[in-house]
């Protein structure tokens, strides 16, 4: 139970702010400990030496007053009397280490030869002193004096603050510390509430959202973007589901028609050959079109996969489209439909030639399809800069403009009263411009309708030189 806390963002963000708190506040506090000491240590050796430097002065002066001239000692003896402080004492010692003076009952410090201008600690009766070592010379005669400061006042002022620093450290880390912890879980809480409303979201209610705060700091960038994947899944499943329901719907009628043209033919034991002929025409022609639709369904699941690996190699687009209207006049014959091919003399393209081909006979068998009897449906090829533009025109019933943004979806179709039997061919499940769609964008290229009226209409295929 104890480690799995640490799995937790709100803990380690706060484990990780007070470890970073925690040596920022050590590491001020002992600077400003020791800058405190240091400032402290400092203005008692400069009080310490000006109190010297004062004794000296008065003593060098009373020495140089001509109306009472006495003996160097004796001037020191009166100098000192003067100098009573409850926190400085003197003691002034001959070169040859006779005490002359003192205002208090010390000892000379013993074991550390006199220096000039020397600070030193010295303790005395258990109490610790600051000493000042001070050379001087009276009336020709050289002298030492020693100024004593107690530090038991330094000394609590430093305890004093030592605690202040080694208990107000831990009070100030555990408040940071839940202060920290209330400020991360607060900052984590719309994170906490995105996951909730993520682990109820499944593929039955793509539909909802996550919460939004603020869009504009990083949680909302999270946010939105997670709204995006999921709008972005939610078109997804929908086309999955449309496509699913549409495969299925046109899979349904040609396997009802084989199923029912089965049992007629197994129901009657007394049929004429030319009523099995008809029949066996029936089933062919409907496995034909079932054939059709699973091929054109597995190549664009193949696409959808990124399985399909297309061969690109040197063709001639003026060939592969001639070819293809030729393939096709079979069907134009059947509604005396007038084809023609307009192309320049060559259209040298690198592309697959197989897909290519697929992309003119569809073209041209949605414009055969919907051209009417008697019509006229023209392929007219030329090039340009940058690209080789296809235009695939017919004398087709046109397209309604709410019409125009889904011809290129799949299982869509213009006219859906059209009867069965008159349909040819892959697009009549409507899956002929999803595919030629795919196949120009395969090639770099692009597919459009660009003109569409009562008399026909015009799709444009664009394909980088």
């Amino acid at each position: 139970m104890f480690w799995t806390m640490f799995n937790s963002i709100r803990v380690k963000l706060t484990l990780w702010y007070t470890v970073v708190l925690a040596l920022v506040v050590i590491a001020f506090s002992a600077l400003t400990y020791f800058s405190f000491v240091r400032v402290l240590r400092a203005e008692t050796d400069t009080n310490l030496m000006e109190m010297a430097n004062n004794f000296v002065v008065a003593v060098t002066t009373e020495q140089g007053d001509e109306e009472a001239k006495l003996q160097p000692s004796e001037d020191i003896s009166e100098t000192i009397g003067a100098f009573k402080f409850r926190d400085y004492q003197f003691v002034v010692v001959s070169y040859l280490g006779n005490i002359i003076a003192k205002t208090a009952e010390y000892e000379v410090p013993g074991g550390v030869k006199s220096r000039d201008g020397a600070f030193r600690d010295y303790t005395f009766n258990g109490e610790q002193y600051r000493v000042f070592d001070r050379s001087f010379r009276v009336g020709g005669q050289g002298f030492h004096l020693y100024a004593f400061h107690p530090l038991a006042d330094r000394i609590a002022l430093e305890s004093r603050l030592q605690t202040v620093v080694l208990v107000a450290i831990p009070i100030a880390l555990l408040l940071a510390s839940l202060g920290s912890y209330f400020l991360v879980r607060r900052s984590l809480c719309p994170v906490q509430k995105m996951s909730e409303q993520a682990n109820q979201i499944s593929s039955q209610n793509l539909h909802e959202r996550l919460p939004v705060a603020n869009k504009n700091d990083e949680l909302g960038t999270l946010a939105t973007s997670f709204n995006d994947l999921l709008d972005r899944l939610d078109k997804s499943f929908e086309q999955q589901r449309r496509f699913m329901a549409d495969a299925s719907h046109e899979l349904r009628t040609p396997l009802a028609i084989v199923r029912g043209e089965a049992e007629v033919a197994l129901s009657k034991n007394n049929r004429s050959p030319a009523d099995y002929r008809e029949s066996l025409s029936i089933l062919h022609d409907e496995s034909k079109r079932l054939t059709k639709i699973v091929e054109d369904l597995f190549t664009l699941a193949r696409a959808d996969a990124g399985q399909f690996h297309a061969n690109f190699a040197p063709v001639y687009l003026d060939e592969i489209g001639g070819d293809a209207v030729r393939s096709i006049r079979v069907l134009a014959d059947q509604k005396d439909i007038e084809l023609k091919f307009d192309g320049e003399a060559e259209m040298p393209f690198r592309g697959d030639e197989s897909l290519l081909r697929r992309l003119f006979l569809n073209l041209l068998d949605n414009a055969v399809k919907y051209s009417r009897n008697g019509g006229k449906v023209s392929v007219v090829c030329e090039s340009t800069d940058e690209n080789f533009k296809i235009n695939i025109i017919d004398s087709g019933i046109g397209i309604s403009r709410e019409e125009q943004g889904k011809i290129f979806e799949r299982f869509y179709r213009v006219d859906k009263a059209r009867s069965r039997t008159e349909e040819t061919g892959t697009s009549g499940a409507g899956l002929g411009l999803s595919i030629a769609k795919w196949i120009v964008e395969l090639h770099d290229g692009r597919i459009e309708l660009t003109a569409t009226s009562e008399q026909g209409s015009t799709f444009t295929v664009y394909l980088p030189r």
